[in-house]
């Protein structure tokens, strides 16, 4: 199960830009996942409340937004979403299509932190895991 270890990547990634501000309480970690990282989503959300314990993301939240495979088409100049991806091929012409413009994706998007003198969270800008 390779979602335990990243997890923890990300519970660390996380600790760690905490750590650099100097206070406060992660309430959500925000990612972005593409349907082809092999990332699956529930054994994810199971390590990532696992390794949580014991640190500032004990009751943070994971949001987790699925990014769909998309591919550029060379024979009509179009990019597309696939609807799936038993078949690489361009919905528009039917050309088959090797260049994936996203659905790879593995990346902490955005932070929620309650900084430990206000009640409001604050969202900090993404990093890759």
């Amino acid at each position: 199960m390779h979602e335990l270890s990243i997890a923890s990547s990300i519970v660390e990634a996380a600790s760690e830009h905490l750590r650099q501000l100097g206070e406060g309480r992660i309430t959500a970690v925000h990612l972005r996942i593409g349907v082809l990282s092999c990332v699956h989503e529930d054994a994810l959300r199971f390590g990532f409340d696992l390794v949580r314990e014991g640190t500032p993301l004990a009751t943070a939240a994971l949001v987790i937004t699925a990014v769909p495979v998309r591919i550029w088409c060379p024979a009509c100049g179009l990019e597309s979403e696939l609807a799936g991806i038993q078949r690489c091929a361009c919905p528009a012409c039917g050309q088959l299509c090797g260049d994936i413009r996203a659905g790879r994706e593995l990346d902490i998007e955005s932070l929620e932190i309650v900084p430990e003198h206000d009640a409001e969270p604050a969202a900090t800008a993404g990093r890759d895991v």
